[in-house]
């Protein structure tokens, strides 16, 4: 058994961002554009399963 085994395994990075400084206005802003329609898919996703979390709670619920 590694010592390595008992600590807890980094979180692999979800998105890498890019670097900035290379950028201009026009691409920063359309860099801005795409990750609100990122966020606004999650937050749909995050309503879906609440949604279906909240039938089954229902569904579940001791009389």
């Amino acid at each position: 058994m590694s010592i390595d085994e008992d600590l807890p395994r980094p979180k692999p990075a979800r998105l890498t961002p890019p670097v900035l400084d290379g950028m201009g206005v026009e691409e920063l802003t359309l860099y801005i554009a795409e990750l609100e329609a990122e966020i606004t898919r999650v937050k749909a996703d995050i309503a879906r399963k609440s949604s279906h979390r909240a039938a089954a709670d229902l569904f579940f619920r001791k009389p």
